[in-house]
């Protein structure tokens, strides 16, 4: 695998930096190209379907604005000279080659990717000092973006409550770099940052990795039981014996409660079968549903024997679980595979496009099925 963090391996880079201290990659994209212009992202921001903010602040940083798109034309016509930011989320949902850059972060598992988001910013424009909990490159693509980085901060700390954004009010930087076209920065969770812009046309893509907090965790997994338990399945205590005080909750009822509990946490299978699906759920599900092909199989293998590249939707998740059976999970739902889906569906999970697969019946039904759920697309079909 090729490393995008210069002479650093993916490996070094794992071992030393990830989720550690930042890490800042000089011409980590040489010659780079950003998948969209200016004009064609301030288009996607007034579009119902595309998430987008704009933020704009006062010149001494005391006064914040926040909207949220879709926006208009109008909006952009009465934007100030300087010290605003458009930012548009997931943009590799949306444009092909925006997709493509993500797949150059594949050495995370790819539940643990998020999305791409793309912010524009005039002279002086942010968002203000503050923390993300999670791990975020940093990639400048056209203009000069100064960033700075210090501390390490949680929701504990201090933060102002007059802004509609969040803003660390005691901050103070600790290191500083401007950032030129193909230049990239990693920052790991928690660590304090601050980026504004030097100059105009200054456009920056940010690749955010996933991390579901404990609550989501906990909730996810319990509002799966409660679709596979039933009302039958009680507490129960045919071991009872009498206590000198019936108000004691006592320790055999709690041990009993614990192995309820116990038995589905330590069941391998059905925690897979839930976390699959949990961490592979899509962020924009009608999207999928938008680009569905409804195709016979004979149609399918035509297309594939054709040389038609076969393509996953952007910001479709794929990952599969190699258990007994053999799970492939698509934007959250799970498939269990028989032994001659096995080596296309880890294919479809591995890489972005395809053009040579094994056009066998238990192939075509898989490709059937994921196209029917708009999870892949055939790049040239109508």
């Amino acid at each position: 695998m090729n490393s995008p963090f210069g002479d650093i391996s993916v490996e070094t880079f794992l071992k030393e930096y990830w989720q550690k201290k930042p890490l800042l990659i000089r011409n980590a994209f040489p010659d780079f190209e950003p998948p969209v212009t200016a004009d064609e992202l301030a288009g996607m921001a007034l579009e119902e379907e595309v998430e987008s903010r704009l933020i704009i602040q006062s010149a001494d940083g005391a006064d914040w604005e926040l909207k949220h798109g879709p926006l208009n034309e109008e909006t952009f016509a009465e934007l100030p000279d300087s010290h605003w930011t458009l930012l548009v989320q997931a943009v590799d949902h949306w444009v092909p080659e925006a997709a493509e850059l993500v797949e150059q972060f594949r050495f995370a598992p790819n539940w643990r990717l998020d999305d791409l988001m793309i912010s524009y910013a005039s002279d002086g424009g942010g968002v203000g000092p503050h923390y993300d909990n999670y791990d975020v490159f940093l990639i400048q693509a056209t203009g000069t973006r100064r960033w700075e980085v210090g501390g390490i901060f949680d929701e504990d700390s201090p933060r102002r409550d007059d802004v509609p954004v969040m803003i660390l009010p005691e901050w103070e930087a600790e290191q500083s770099w401007d950032l030129q076209p193909g230049d990239m920065l990693y920052l790991p969770p928690r660590v304090g940052h601050n980026g504004y812009a030097l100059g105009d046309d200054c456009m920056t893509l940010s690749v955010g990795f996933r991390a579901p907090s404990h609550q989501e965790i906990f909730a996810g997994f319990t509002n799966y039981l409660d679709n596979i338990t039933c009302a039958e399945d009680r507490y129960s205590d045919p071991d009872l014996k009498t206590q000198a005080n019936p108000g004691e909750i006592d320790q055999e009822a709690i041990g009993r409660v614990q192995a309820i509990l116990r038995e589905y946490i330590a069941d391998p299978a059905l925690l897979s079968h839930w976390f699959g699906q949990f961490m592979t759920e899509s962020k924009y599900p009608d999207l999928g549903a938008d680009q569905s092909q409804e195709m016979e199989e004979g149609d399918i293998k035509n297309l594939i024997e054709a040389g038609v590249p076969l393509c996953r939707t952007e910001g479709s998740r794929f990952a599969y679980h190699q258990g007994q059976p053999f799970v492939l999970f698509v934007d959250g739902k799970g498939c269990a595979c028989s032994p001659g889906q096995i080596e296309l569906a880890k294919r479809l999970c591995a890489d972005l496009y395809h053009t040579e697969i094994e056009t066998s019946e238990e192939n075509l039904q898989l490709i059937k099925a994921l196209l029917l759920q708009g999870s892949l697309y055939f790049l040239d079909a109508e």
